[in-house]
Protein backbone atom coordinates (compact mmCIF):
# COMPACT_ATOMS: atom_id res chain seq x y z
CA UNK A 1 0.00 0.00 0.00
CA UNK A 2 1.18 3.54 -0.92
CA UNK A 3 2.40 5.20 1.80
CA UNK A 4 -0.03 8.10 4.00
CA UNK A 5 -2.77 5.56 2.70
CA UNK A 6 -4.78 3.48 5.29
CA UNK A 7 -7.54 1.10 4.52
CA UNK A 8 -10.57 0.78 6.45
CA UNK A 9 -13.74 0.81 7.17
CA UNK A 10 -15.99 4.23 7.82
CA UNK A 11 -16.07 4.68 11.61
CA UNK A 12 -17.33 8.34 12.41
CA UNK A 13 -21.14 10.02 11.24
CA UNK A 14 -18.53 12.14 9.27
CA UNK A 15 -16.73 9.34 8.02
CA UNK A 16 -20.00 7.89 6.86
CA UNK A 17 -21.20 10.81 4.77
CA UNK A 18 -17.58 11.35 3.32
CA UNK A 19 -17.76 7.69 2.65
CA UNK A 20 -21.63 8.40 0.69
CA UNK A 21 -20.32 11.52 -0.98
CA UNK A 22 -17.83 10.24 -2.80
CA UNK A 23 -19.92 7.59 -4.53
CA UNK A 24 -22.45 10.00 -5.24
CA UNK A 25 -20.18 12.35 -6.68
CA UNK A 26 -18.17 9.80 -8.92
CA UNK A 27 -21.18 7.35 -9.68
CA UNK A 28 -24.21 9.40 -9.49
CA UNK A 29 -24.27 12.97 -9.73
CA UNK A 30 -22.55 12.94 -13.56
CA UNK A 31 -25.89 12.13 -14.66
CA UNK A 32 -28.05 14.15 -12.65
CA UNK A 33 -29.19 11.62 -9.87
CA UNK A 34 -30.39 13.03 -6.59
CA UNK A 35 -28.18 12.79 -3.04
CA UNK A 36 -29.42 9.18 -1.68
CA UNK A 37 -29.39 7.13 -4.77
CA UNK A 38 -26.25 5.82 -4.03
CA UNK A 39 -27.79 3.91 -1.84
CA UNK A 40 -29.60 0.71 -1.78
CA UNK A 41 -31.20 -1.87 0.79
CA UNK A 42 -27.85 -4.24 1.19
CA UNK A 43 -26.02 -1.46 2.91
CA UNK A 44 -26.24 -2.63 6.73
CA UNK A 45 -25.38 -6.29 4.99
CA UNK A 46 -21.97 -5.53 3.33
CA UNK A 47 -18.62 -4.78 3.70
CA UNK A 48 -17.45 -1.16 3.23
CA UNK A 49 -13.99 -0.10 2.90
CA UNK A 50 -12.16 3.40 2.17
CA UNK A 51 -8.54 4.48 1.19
CA UNK A 52 -7.66 7.36 3.40
CA UNK A 53 -5.21 9.93 2.66
CA UNK A 54 -2.53 11.25 6.03
CA UNK A 55 -4.87 14.71 5.61
CA UNK A 56 -8.26 12.86 6.13
CA UNK A 57 -9.31 12.84 2.71
CA UNK A 58 -10.97 9.66 1.09
CA UNK A 59 -8.89 8.55 -1.92
CA UNK A 60 -11.13 5.62 -2.72
CA UNK A 61 -14.18 3.75 -1.35
CA UNK A 62 -15.94 0.16 -2.21
CA UNK A 63 -18.32 -1.78 -1.34
CA UNK A 64 -18.58 -5.95 -0.86
CA UNK A 65 -22.10 -8.22 -0.11
CA UNK A 66 -22.38 -11.53 0.13
CA UNK A 67 -24.59 -13.67 -2.51
CA UNK A 68 -24.69 -17.11 -1.44
CA UNK A 69 -22.14 -19.37 0.02
CA UNK A 70 -19.48 -19.21 -2.32
CA UNK A 71 -19.56 -15.81 -4.22
CA UNK A 72 -19.68 -11.83 -3.29
CA UNK A 73 -20.30 -9.24 -5.52
CA UNK A 74 -18.37 -5.96 -5.63
CA UNK A 75 -20.17 -2.81 -6.07
CA UNK A 76 -19.89 1.08 -5.77
CA UNK A 77 -16.21 1.47 -6.49
CA UNK A 78 -15.21 4.80 -6.49
CA UNK A 79 -12.02 7.00 -6.78
CA UNK A 80 -11.63 10.76 -6.27
CA UNK A 81 -10.49 12.60 -9.36
CA UNK A 82 -7.33 13.68 -7.63
CA UNK A 83 -6.44 10.26 -7.22
CA UNK A 84 -6.95 8.39 -10.60
CA UNK A 85 -4.15 6.59 -11.95
CA UNK A 86 -2.03 6.27 -8.86
CA UNK A 87 -3.26 3.03 -8.12
CA UNK A 88 -5.87 3.59 -5.24
CA UNK A 89 -8.58 1.68 -6.99
CA UNK A 90 -6.66 -1.58 -7.13
CA UNK A 91 -6.13 -1.10 -2.97
CA UNK A 92 -9.82 -0.69 -2.64
CA UNK A 93 -10.62 -4.09 -4.80
CA UNK A 94 -8.10 -5.55 -2.94
CA UNK A 95 -9.37 -5.42 0.31
CA UNK A 96 -12.13 -6.28 -0.34
CA UNK A 97 -11.27 -9.74 -2.55
CA UNK A 98 -9.50 -10.15 1.22
CA UNK A 99 -12.93 -10.15 2.85
CA UNK A 100 -14.66 -12.06 0.41
CA UNK A 101 -11.52 -14.53 1.40
CA UNK A 102 -11.99 -14.43 5.16
CA UNK A 103 -15.44 -15.09 4.82
CA UNK A 104 -14.67 -18.68 3.09
CA UNK A 105 -16.16 -17.25 -0.39
CA UNK A 106 -14.45 -18.12 -3.40
CA UNK A 107 -15.43 -15.93 -6.26
CA UNK A 108 -16.16 -12.19 -6.73
CA UNK A 109 -18.44 -10.70 -9.42
CA UNK A 110 -18.90 -7.15 -10.70
CA UNK A 111 -20.59 -5.48 -13.18
CA UNK A 112 -17.86 -3.17 -14.83
CA UNK A 113 -18.58 0.17 -17.29
CA UNK A 114 -17.45 -0.04 -20.68
CA UNK A 115 -14.77 3.05 -19.30
CA UNK A 116 -13.50 0.63 -16.57
CA UNK A 117 -13.10 -3.09 -18.42
CA UNK A 118 -9.76 -2.22 -18.68
CA UNK A 119 -8.94 -1.89 -15.18
CA UNK A 120 -10.81 -4.98 -14.26
CA UNK A 121 -8.99 -6.91 -16.96
CA UNK A 122 -5.82 -5.96 -15.45
CA UNK A 123 -6.83 -6.81 -11.83
CA UNK A 124 -7.68 -10.73 -12.83
CA UNK A 125 -10.87 -10.29 -13.67
CA UNK A 126 -12.79 -12.62 -16.76
CA UNK A 127 -15.90 -10.86 -18.56
CA UNK A 128 -18.74 -13.41 -18.24
CA UNK A 129 -21.89 -11.93 -19.65
CA UNK A 130 -23.71 -8.68 -20.49
CA UNK A 131 -24.79 -7.14 -17.60
CA UNK A 132 -27.68 -3.97 -17.68
CA UNK A 133 -27.10 -0.85 -19.21
CA UNK A 134 -27.17 2.14 -16.21
CA UNK A 135 -27.25 5.70 -17.46
CA UNK A 136 -26.88 4.35 -21.13
CA UNK A 137 -23.58 3.29 -20.35
CA UNK A 138 -23.18 -0.18 -21.49
CA UNK A 139 -21.95 -2.99 -18.31
CA UNK A 140 -20.06 -6.19 -18.60
CA UNK A 141 -20.20 -8.84 -16.03
CA UNK A 142 -17.15 -9.66 -14.58
CA UNK A 143 -16.07 -12.89 -12.16
CA UNK A 144 -12.65 -13.70 -10.64
CA UNK A 145 -11.78 -16.73 -8.84
CA UNK A 146 -10.35 -16.78 -5.41
CA UNK A 147 -10.10 -19.87 -4.63
CA UNK A 148 -8.78 -23.12 -7.10
CA UNK A 149 -11.11 -25.51 -7.94
CA UNK A 150 -10.60 -28.79 -5.99
CA UNK A 151 -10.23 -30.02 -2.25
CA UNK A 152 -7.55 -30.67 0.08
CA UNK A 153 -6.82 -33.79 -1.04
CA UNK A 154 -6.36 -32.67 -4.58
CA UNK A 155 -4.54 -29.01 -3.22
CA UNK A 156 -2.22 -31.88 -1.91
CA UNK A 157 -1.27 -34.20 -4.25
CA UNK A 158 -0.28 -31.66 -6.86
CA UNK A 159 1.77 -29.90 -4.16
CA UNK A 160 4.01 -33.20 -3.61
CA UNK A 161 4.20 -33.72 -7.67
CA UNK A 162 5.34 -30.19 -8.16
CA UNK A 163 8.10 -30.52 -5.21
CA UNK A 164 8.96 -33.84 -6.69
CA UNK A 165 9.37 -32.46 -10.12
CA UNK A 166 11.12 -29.49 -9.13
CA UNK A 167 13.74 -31.54 -7.14
CA UNK A 168 13.95 -33.86 -10.42
CA UNK A 169 14.22 -31.57 -12.76
CA UNK A 170 15.84 -28.69 -11.12
CA UNK A 171 18.79 -29.91 -9.15
CA UNK A 172 18.94 -26.71 -7.30
CA UNK A 173 16.07 -26.66 -6.24
CA UNK A 174 16.58 -30.03 -3.90
CA UNK A 175 20.64 -28.42 -2.95
CA UNK A 176 18.59 -25.68 -1.47
CA UNK A 177 16.08 -28.08 0.30
CA UNK A 178 12.75 -25.69 -1.10
CA UNK A 179 10.12 -27.03 -0.11
CA UNK A 180 6.40 -26.44 0.00
CA UNK A 181 5.00 -25.49 3.62
CA UNK A 182 1.33 -24.84 2.34
CA UNK A 183 -1.02 -24.32 -0.21
CA UNK A 184 -4.93 -23.43 0.27
CA UNK A 185 -6.55 -23.02 -2.33
CA UNK A 186 -5.66 -19.18 -2.35
CA UNK A 187 -2.02 -18.75 -1.09
CA UNK A 188 1.26 -20.68 -2.16
CA UNK A 189 3.43 -20.63 0.86
CA UNK A 190 7.45 -21.92 0.36
CA UNK A 191 10.75 -22.31 2.12
CA UNK A 192 14.10 -22.81 2.27
CA UNK A 193 16.88 -22.99 4.92
CA UNK A 194 19.35 -21.17 5.45
CA UNK A 195 22.18 -23.35 5.77
CA UNK A 196 22.23 -24.92 2.59
CA UNK A 197 22.17 -21.10 1.17
CA UNK A 198 24.07 -19.06 3.06
CA UNK A 199 26.81 -16.36 1.26
CA UNK A 200 29.87 -15.37 3.08
CA UNK A 201 28.05 -12.67 4.85
CA UNK A 202 25.72 -14.80 6.72
CA UNK A 203 22.60 -14.36 5.10
CA UNK A 204 20.97 -15.65 2.60
CA UNK A 205 22.50 -16.15 -1.23
CA UNK A 206 20.59 -13.19 -3.15
CA UNK A 207 20.40 -16.42 -5.72
CA UNK A 208 18.70 -18.35 -3.18
CA UNK A 209 16.24 -15.76 -2.89
CA UNK A 210 15.56 -15.40 -6.52
CA UNK A 211 15.40 -18.86 -7.33
CA UNK A 212 12.80 -19.84 -4.11
CA UNK A 213 10.71 -16.62 -5.36
CA UNK A 214 10.43 -17.69 -9.18
CA UNK A 215 9.75 -21.25 -8.44
CA UNK A 216 7.04 -19.89 -6.17
CA UNK A 217 5.33 -18.01 -8.45
CA UNK A 218 6.13 -20.86 -10.81
CA UNK A 219 4.60 -23.27 -8.46
CA UNK A 220 1.25 -21.28 -8.54
CA UNK A 221 0.93 -21.02 -12.04
CA UNK A 222 1.57 -25.06 -12.57
CA UNK A 223 -1.28 -25.41 -9.28
CA UNK A 224 -3.77 -23.12 -11.64
CA UNK A 225 -3.34 -25.28 -14.55
CA UNK A 226 -3.88 -28.38 -12.74
CA UNK A 227 -7.34 -27.26 -11.66
CA UNK A 228 -8.16 -26.15 -15.07
CA UNK A 229 -7.56 -29.44 -16.17
CA UNK A 230 -4.44 -27.82 -18.48
CA UNK A 231 -0.38 -28.21 -19.06
CA UNK A 232 1.91 -26.41 -21.34
CA UNK A 233 5.30 -25.33 -20.89
CA UNK A 234 5.96 -22.88 -17.99
CA UNK A 235 8.50 -20.33 -18.56
CA UNK A 236 9.13 -16.95 -16.80
CA UNK A 237 9.15 -14.34 -19.93
CA UNK A 238 9.95 -11.28 -17.54
CA UNK A 239 11.12 -10.58 -14.00
CA UNK A 240 12.07 -8.02 -11.01
CA UNK A 241 13.38 -8.34 -7.70
CA UNK A 242 13.59 -6.19 -5.37
CA UNK A 243 15.69 -6.85 -2.23
CA UNK A 244 14.53 -4.42 1.02
CA UNK A 245 16.73 -6.30 4.11
CA UNK A 246 19.09 -9.02 4.53
CA UNK A 247 17.64 -12.42 4.79
CA UNK A 248 19.35 -13.54 8.36
CA UNK A 249 16.97 -16.68 8.85
CA UNK A 250 15.06 -19.12 7.16
CA UNK A 251 12.46 -16.98 4.65
CA UNK A 252 9.01 -18.11 3.78
CA UNK A 253 7.62 -16.84 0.19
CA UNK A 254 4.66 -16.55 -0.41
CA UNK A 255 2.19 -15.38 -3.38
CA UNK A 256 -1.44 -15.56 -4.00
CA UNK A 257 -4.14 -16.52 -6.09
CA UNK A 258 -6.24 -12.93 -6.04
CA UNK A 259 -2.98 -10.87 -7.37
CA UNK A 260 -2.02 -13.18 -10.27
CA UNK A 261 -3.27 -11.45 -13.44
CA UNK A 262 -3.84 -13.03 -16.36
CA UNK A 263 -6.39 -15.56 -17.92
CA UNK A 264 -4.89 -19.25 -18.41
CA UNK A 265 -8.35 -20.74 -20.19
CA UNK A 266 -7.23 -19.61 -23.89
CA UNK A 267 -4.61 -22.87 -23.63
CA UNK A 268 -7.18 -24.71 -24.08
CA UNK A 269 -7.55 -23.62 -27.55
CA UNK A 270 -3.94 -24.01 -28.34
CA UNK A 271 -2.99 -20.22 -27.47
CA UNK A 272 0.18 -19.17 -25.52
CA UNK A 273 -1.07 -17.86 -22.35
CA UNK A 274 1.06 -15.22 -19.58
CA UNK A 275 -0.03 -14.07 -16.29
CA UNK A 276 1.58 -11.35 -14.03
CA UNK A 277 2.64 -13.08 -10.32
CA UNK A 278 4.00 -11.59 -7.17
CA UNK A 279 6.17 -12.88 -4.62
CA UNK A 280 6.66 -11.82 -1.05
CA UNK A 281 9.10 -12.86 0.98
CA UNK A 282 9.64 -12.41 4.70
CA UNK A 283 12.05 -13.47 7.31
CA UNK A 284 11.68 -12.19 10.57
CA UNK A 285 7.87 -11.19 10.99
CA UNK A 286 9.12 -8.83 8.05
CA UNK A 287 8.99 -7.84 4.29
CA UNK A 288 12.81 -8.30 3.13
CA UNK A 289 12.24 -8.85 -0.76
CA UNK A 290 9.55 -8.76 -3.54
CA UNK A 291 9.69 -10.58 -7.03
CA UNK A 292 6.90 -9.83 -9.80
CA UNK A 293 7.69 -12.23 -12.58
CA UNK A 294 5.62 -12.14 -16.08
CA UNK A 295 5.02 -16.17 -17.13
CA UNK A 296 4.32 -17.44 -20.40
CA UNK A 297 2.68 -20.80 -21.01
CA UNK A 298 3.16 -22.55 -24.48
CA UNK A 299 0.47 -25.06 -25.59
CA UNK A 300 1.84 -28.77 -26.10
CA UNK A 301 2.91 -29.57 -29.68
Amino acid sequence: MSKGLQLRCPQTAAEWQAYYQLRWQVLRAPWQQPLGSEQDELEAQSVHLMLVAENGDIAAVGRLHQLDAYTAQVRYMAVADAWQGQGAGGMILQGLEQQAIALGLQAVLLNARDTALKFYLKQGYQVIGSAATQFGIQHHRMQKTLVLAGNIADWTAWCQTLQQTWHDTIPLSAYMQLNIDNFDGYQLQCSAPLAPNINLHHTMFAGSIYTLATLTGWGLLYLQLQSLGLSGAQVLAEANMRYFKPIKTAPQAICRLAEAKGDLTALSKGRKVQQQIRVELHADGELCAEFNGRYAVLPEQ
